[in-house]
């Protein structure tokens, strides 16, 4: 797995991680995009916190798993793991974002998905 830190924020290309998030306990993706981009398309299995919701939310991300935090390009996503880092988190930048996971051809979720990690939709890109 290729890590890059920057600053203090480790990052990982998408290539490196799996495809689907669904039921692995150890490791959560964490999409703090708005709802009208999450609509647009999702990490089958993401756990969908929009930024500005994470301090009061922060009971539903697991301290103890490997947190992979994604956004449209890692801007927000590097906030939101500056603000964990303050609080006691520890977490991983995609980089890139939701725009490099499409650009790789990763496969995307819509529809049905509530944000709460199991998707729900059944349609996949």
């Amino acid at each position: 797995m290729e890590i890059v830190t920057m600053g203090d924020i480790t990052q990982v290309p998408v290539t490196d991680l799996p495809d689907d998030f669904t039921g692995t306990a150890e490791a959560v993706i964490l999409d703090v995009r708005e709802p009208d981009e999450w609509a647009n398309g999702y990490i089958r299995g993401a756990v969908h916190i929009p930024m500005a919701e994470i301090p009061g939310r922060l009971g539903e991300i697991d301290p103890d798993a490997d947190l992979y935090v994604v956004c449209r390009s890692s801007g927000r996503s590097m906030r939101v793991l500056q603000y964990l880092a303050q609080v006691g988190y520890d977490g991983i930048c995609v980089r890139g974002g939701m725009l490099a996971w499409q650009e790789h051809g990763k496969p995307v979720e819509f529809g049905g998905g509530n944000g709460q990690g199991n998707g729900g939709g059944d349609a996949v890109r």
